[in-house]
């Protein structure tokens, strides 16, 4: 393998949504190879990234430290998740906010409403909701600036600070502007899933649809894919079409989350429906702009 074939299988990779293991092992082979040859800290973070999104959460750590140790600041967000959140087993939220801290005062607004996160739940520092609202409502006025319509901006963490903006203003009873943030954050969170169904970007999703159904009445009328998050919460029948086809699927209580049946399969929680649900091959998170009539069956 040379450096330009190591080069173009990455590329390649970057393009699938839903890769094989052939080519997952292919892509992890041709990134060990390039790192090897050439040290780069953002390949050692690419790598790693891919490895969190498989939850292979040790092997994701291995490549992130790889990078922390030749102070790269990206990676200073992921380690950050790493130990914010127990991935490899244990929760260290001093090194979480250490990491954090590392880059927030340099302007990145995932470590700045991490580090909000911290003081509302007292993970490490003392708690205090009024310096967590305060973070979020600067991060919210700084993003005005941003136009969270441009492709280039998909993965600026609008639907993050608006969700979490959203709720300060629910809890405040202003309810018409908390649900047009929700909706906003839902048309753009959308357009990032369709690109990139990470296990993260859906459980944003879920709780956004979640909060949102709370404040305002779900409409059996109109309503769309990521909408049945709401309705798989409990039993329910509901059918949509795909270009010629229609599809039904049904939740079923079992125990204390309902279990889904679709297209000849069982997902044990929405969460699995939503992360492995497929037609025709295709993720529905993929084709989800392409799904149409969607109905509550009686």
């Amino acid at each position: 393998m040379t450096i330009e074939e190591a080069r173009d299988i990455a590329e390649d990779y970057r393009e699938k949504n839903n890769p094989t293991e052939e080519e997952t092992f292919l892509f992890t082979e041709a990134m060990n190879y390039l790192i090897e040859e050439e040290k780069n800290p953002e390949d050692m973070t690419y790598l790693g990234g891919v490895y969190y999104g498989m939850k292979q959460y040790d092997l994701a750590l291995k490549y992130y430290e790889m990078a922390a140790t030749m102070d790269y600041e990206p990676v200073y967000e992921c380690l950050g998740y790493i130990w914010y959140y127990g991935r490899t087993g244990e929760i260290d939220y001093k090194k979480a906010f250490e990491y954090f801290s590392k880059i927030a005062d340099k302007g990145n607004i995932v470590a700045k409403y991490k580090i909000a996160d911290m003081y509302k739940n007292g993970y490490y520092v003392e708690k205090n909701q009024k310096k967590y609202e305060e973070i979020i409502e600067e991060l919210y006025d700084l993003m005005k600036d941003y136009d969270p319509y441009d492709d280039m901006n998909v993965y600026f963490p609008f639907p993050e600070v608006w969700t979490r903006y959203a709720r300060i203003l629910k809890d405040r009873g202003k309810l018409k502007e908390a649900t047009e943030l929700y909706l906003q954050a839902k048309s753009i969170l959308a357009e990032r899933i369709c690109l990139n169904a990470f296990f993260g970007n859906l459980n944003i999703m879920m709780g956004l649809i979640d909060d949102l159904y709370d404040i305002i009445e779900f409409d059996n009328e109109n309503f769309d894919l990521y909408d049945i998050y709401y309705l798989l919460k409990t039993p329910h029948k509901i059918r949509f079409r795909y270009e010629n086809k229609e599809y039904s699927i049904e939740s079923v209580m079992e125990g204390k989350e309902c279990a889904i049946n679709f297209n000849g399969k069982w997902f044990r929680d929405r969460r699995e429906f939503f992360g492995k649900a497929t037609i025709r091959e295709e993720r529905i998170t993929d084709i989800y702009d392409e799904l149409f009539g969607f109905e509550v069956i009686e």
